[in-house]
């Protein structure tokens, strides 16, 4: 069974920095992507960022230059360090897997968090 647990959310005032982080838990051997994704208030779930497993990064227009995210393979965890944070960034992030293989050969597409809530004040 895998398991993804974020962290690292809370509230902030716009202009500041939150990094958020998420642990896989699983006798997990690769895992293709992975990714943060955000539900605002009233809106759809949209992609945040996602890096591959050869570090491959793909950014929603709204976060470039402001966000970074980064993943480290040995712990098969992500982070995604945001900076500049603004009012519109407030959302519940939810970390997400796909393409996982674990050690017994099992292949799962894709697995989600629960989320994390990150709230911008202005």
């Amino acid at each position: 069974q895998v398991q993804l647990v974020e962290s690292g959310g809370g509230l902030v005032q716009a202009g500041g920095s939150l990094r958020l982080s998420c642990a896989t838990s699983g006798r997990i051997l690769t895992i293709n992507t992975m990714g943060w994704h955000r539900q605002g208030p009233g809106k759809q779930r949209e992609l945040v960022a996602a890096i591959t497993s050869g570090g491959i990064t793909n950014y929603a227009d709204s976060v470039k230059g402001r966000f970074t995210i980064s993943r480290d393979n040995a712990k098969n965890t992500v982070y995604l360090q945001m900076n500049s944070l603004k009012p519109e960034d407030t959302a519940v992030y939810y970390c997400n897997a796909n393409h996982i293989v674990d050690r017994s050969g099992a292949y799962y597409r894709d697995y989600w968090g629960q989320g994390t809530q990150v709230t911008v004040s202005s």
